[in-house]
């Protein structure tokens, strides 16, 4: 008899459910469409904001350093070797002489390269950089030589990317050196 009434109470139970009405179903899914809308903002920002400080920032560092190595190989008093070119060659340029900028709307020739996307330079000695940059460029590296103090060089070298994600803020990398000249020993 006790199993009979609980059985009876289950089945009585099941009945009485009718499932989900089509109102509570399209609510159910609205909410969920509000909830997920608010999430695709965060991810559009997440995104933009790795692509632009991680991957781009990363590759200006990058792009930056690799110029200052390559100036740091030049003797001195070097004041011809084409840096504008990778290899450097020995003549053309202005090596590590006084002048440049790293103001990046206003590069100076013969202290700038443009890199394209993958990060292959685009000047060579038969097509160097000049005034006009190259169509194509996607980096732009700049850099400066002053004279602090005598037999000390310091070098600064820019490097920005042409454009961003989500109209950011250009990814923009700086790093500086100095060079000393001691012939007699410092």
């Amino acid at each position: 008899m006790i199993v009979h009434n609980a059985v009876h109470r289950a089945r009585g139970r099941l009945a009485g459910e009718r499932g989900t009405t089509l109102i509570e179903t399209t609510i159910a899914t609205a909410m969920l469409l509000v909830v997920m809308a608010g999430l695709m903002g965060i991810s559009s920002i997440a995104t933009s904001t790795t692509e632009n400080q991680g991957h781009l920032g990363a590759r200006t560092t990058e792009y930056a350093v690799d110029k200052m190595e390559q100036l740091l190989e030049l003797t001195y008093g070097d004041a011809q070797s084409n840096t504008t070119v990778f290899p450097s060659v020995n003549s053309g340029g202005t090596g590590l002489s006084m002048g440049g900028s790293v103001v990046t709307t206003a590069p100076v020739v013969d202290f700038v390269d443009y890199l394209d996307s993958n990060g292959n330079i685009l000047c060579t000695v038969a097509s160097p950089c000049t005034a006009t940059p190259p169509t194509d460029w996607y980096y732009k590296r700049m850099w400066q030589i002053t004279s602090p103090s005598a037999n000390l060089k310091q070098i600064t070298v820019t490097a920005i990317v042409r454009r961003s994600v989500a109209r950011a803020q250009l990814s923009q990398s700086t790093v500086s050196a100095y060079k000393t000249n001691c012939p007699t020993g410092c």
